[in-house]
C-alpha cells in the first residue's frame, strides 16, 4: 500500500521524522527512504507493486523536484510513451515515476488529468515548498496538521501525526494544496444536468464502464487476490476478472464459526467462475481479541465502520500470513452509488440523489477508510473498481428516477446491466443485499453488543458518554468504541464527521442501530 510523509520545515531531525513515520511501517515494509529537501523532509515506506526492484523506490527526483506518492496511475504506459516522445527518460517501470514529468508539463493542472487513486506530496524546487494532492474520492489516505512552528506536515495516516500536531485533519479528497491554500480540482458528485440515456443504454454503459474499471486494476507486477463475500458487488468484480484473465483467480471469504451467512454464496460463486477459493473461519474470541487492534488501525469510533472492519481485518491478516498476495480487489463503493437497504425509503428521486452525493463525498471517512486501513495494516494494497472515476461520474449523472427502487429490487440497474451475460448465477445476481458485518455472521455483531453491555452499568454509560460533546455516544457499544478511539487518537474525534447512520429524516429509517437488520424491509437479506 505504501506510506508517505512530508515536512515543510526542517524543525525535526531525520531520526525524529522516522519515529513518527515508522508507525505506519506495515503499509510499506519492503524499503524505507527519507530524503532531505532544502527546507524539510520527504519520506517513503514501500510496498513493491509495480517494478519490484530498487529502481522503483521513491522519492523520485527530477532536477531539484522530488515526489512521494502512494497510488496507482491507470493508463500510465500510454502516458509514458508520450512523455518519452517529449524527451523525458525513465529509469524504472514504476507508474509513479511519471508524476514529476507530468508536473513539469502541466503544473497544478496535472491532478485533474490523472486517472488514478493517489495521495502524493511534491517538493517544488521553484516554490521551495510542498505541493500535496489526493484523488477525487479519497481512496488513498492523506492527513495533515501543523507542527509547533507553523510548518505543515502531511502523512498517510493520522497515527503518524499524533503527538506531533495539535489537530490532525483528513486531507480533503479532490483537492490539492499549494502556497498555503487547499484548492478543489475535481468534483464527481455535483451533477448540473442528468444524462438522457434510456434504461437499456444506462445499463450497457454501466456494464462496459465497470468492466473497464476492473480490467485496468489487474495491472500489477505483484500477485493479485480478491475478496469474495458472495454478495453482488464482490462477485461481479471476481467474475469480470476471472473472464479477463482466463485463469483461476484467488478468492477469499470469511465467516463466523456458527452462523456465517455469506460463505455458502461465496463458495457457489467461486465454484461457478472456477477460482482458487479459500475460507477463513473466525470465533467470538477472535472478534473480541481483534477489536482494539482494529480501532487502532482505523482511527475511527464509528459503529458501522468498526463492525464491518473486524471481518475484513481478520481475512486480510490471514491472507498476509499465509499467502504471497500483495494486491486485493474489493467491491466497495457500489452501495453509495446504487443504494443501500435504507435508500428504498428515499421519499423522492431528488432525495436519493442527495443521499448518494453525501455518501460518496464522505466515503473517505467510512467504507474507503475501512478498506484502506484493514488492507494496508496487513501490508497489502487495495484496488476498488467501483471507485473508477469514469464509472462514478457516469453513475452519478444517471437520472435518479432510474436509480430509485421502483423495481421491487435494490440495485436494479447494476443487476440488469449484467443480466443475460452468464457472468454469475441468477440467484447471486438477484440475491438480496446483506450488510457485510451481518453477513460474516449475525452472531458477530451480537457478540460485540453483548460485550459492550458487560463493560458499563447504565449509570456508568450515562456518566461517561457525557464526556464527549462531539459525536456523543448513544449506545454502550458506541461508548466502548469511543473509549478505545481516545486511547489511540486522544482529542481527534473531529477527523470523522459523525456516526454513519441511515437518514433519520426518512420514514422507516429513524433507528438507533446502523445495521440494515433493524429495517422493516430487510426481508430475505442475509439468509
Amino acid at each position: 500500500m505504501c506510506a508517505i510523509i512530508g515536512f515543510s520545515k526542517k524543525t525535526r531531525t531525520k531520526e525524529q521524522v522516522l519515529t513518527y513515520f515508522d508507525r505506519t511501517l506495515s503499509r510499506g515494509p519492503d524499503m524505507t527512504r527519507v530524503l532531505e529537501t532544502p527546507s524539510g523532509w520527504l519520506g517513503f515506506h514501500r510496498l513493491a507493486i509495480m517494478d519490484l526492484d530498487e529502481a522503483g523506490m521513491q522519492p523520485f527526483q527530477l532536477g531539484g523536484d522530488m515526489v512521494v506518492c502512494n497510488g496507482e496511475l491507470y493508463g500510465w504506459r500510454t502516458m509514458k510513451k508520450q512523455l518519452q516522445d517529449k524527451g523525458y527518460t525513465f529509469e524504472s517501470g514504476s507508474d509513479c515515476e511519471l508524476i514529476l514529468p507530468l508536473y513539469r508539463e502541466y503544473g497544478l493542472g496535472m491532478f485533474e488529468k490523472l486517472d488514478a487513486e493517489f495521495a502524493m506530496v511534491i517538493y517544488d524546487s521553484e516554490r521551495d515548498s510542498l505541493v500535496a494532492a489526493r484523488d477525487p474520492i479519497g481512496i488513498r489516505p492523506l492527513f495533515y496538521g501543523y507542527d509547533g512552528d507553523g510548518g505543515i506536515v502531511f502523512a498517510s495516516e493520522a497515527k503518524n501525526l499524533i503527538g506531533l500536531c495539535k489537530e490532525v485533519r483528513p486531507f480533503p479528497p479532490g483537492h490539492y494544496y499549494a502556497d498555503g491554500y487547499f484548492i478543489r480540482y475535481a468534483d464527481l458528485t455535483t451533477v448540473k444536468e442528468y444524462c438522457q440515456d434510456d434504461l437499456e443504454t444506462v445499463c450497457k454503459n454501466i456494464r462496459e464502464k465497470l468492466t473497464a474499471g476492473v480490467v485496468k486494476r489487474l495491472d500489477a507486477d505483484a500477485p493479485l487476490g480478491f475478496l469474495l463475500s458472495g454478495g453482488l458487488d464482490s462477485s461481479l468484480v471476481c467474475a469480470i476478472a476471472q473472464k479477463e484473465l482466463n485463469k483461476p483467480i484467488r478468492t477469499f471469504a470469511i465467516g463466523m464459526d456458527k452462523d456465517a451467512i455469506d460463505l455458502k454464496y461465496a463458495r457457489e460463486v467461486a465454484q461457478y467462475i472456477g477460482s482458487d477459493h479459500k475460507e477463513v473461519i473466525i470465533t467470538r474470541e477472535d472478534v473480541l481479541d481483534a477489536l482494539p487492534h482494529v480501532v487502532a488501525a482505523l482511527g475511527t469510533y464509528d459503529i458501522t465502520t468498526i463492525r464491518a472492519s473486524i471481518g475484513m481485518y481478520l481475512i486480510c491478516k490471514a491472507i498476509h500470513e499465509t499467502t504471497d498476495i500483495r494486491v486485493l480487489l474489493t467491491g466497495e463503493i457500489s452501495d453509495e452509488l446504487f443504494g443501500y437497504k435504507y435508500t428504498d425509503f428515499a421519499p423522492s428521486p431528488e432525495a436519493f440523489q442527495a443521499e448518494a452525493k453525501k455518501r460518496v463525498d464522505e466515503l473517505y471517512m467510512y467504507d474507503v477508510l475501512r478498506a484502506d486501513r484493514c488492507i494496508g495494516v496487513n501490508s497489502l494494497e487495495a484496488r476498488v473498481p467501483f471507485g473508477d472515476l469514469d464509472f462514478v461520474q457516469y453513475v452519478m449523472s444517471v437520472d435518479p428516477e432510474l436509480k430509485i427502487n421502483t423495481y421491487g429490487k435494490g440495485k436494479y440497474l447494476l443487476r440488469h446491466a449484467f443480466e443475460g451475460t452468464g457472468l454469475l448465477p441468477d440467484d447471486i445476481l438477484w440475491r438480496e443485499k446483506a450488510a457485510f458485518s451481518d453477513a460474516v455472521g449475525h452472531s458477530m455483531v451480537d457478540d460485540l453488543k453483548e460485550y459492550a453491555q458487560s463493560q458499563f452499568t447504565q449509570e456508568e454509560f450515562e456518566q461517561q458518554r457525557q464526556k464527549y460533546s462531539f459525536a456523543t455516544p448513544f449506545t454502550k457499544e458506541s461508548l466502548l468504541y469511543r473509549e478505545l478511539f481516545e486511547t489511540y487518537y486522544p482529542g481527534q474525534a473531529g477527523m470523522v464527521r459523525d456516526f454513519w447512520m441511515p437518514n433519520r429524516d426518512w420514514e422507516g429509517c429513524d433507528v438507533d442501530d446502523p445495521s440494515a437488520r433493524v429495517l422493516k424491509n430487510y426481508g430475505a437479506s442475509g439468509q
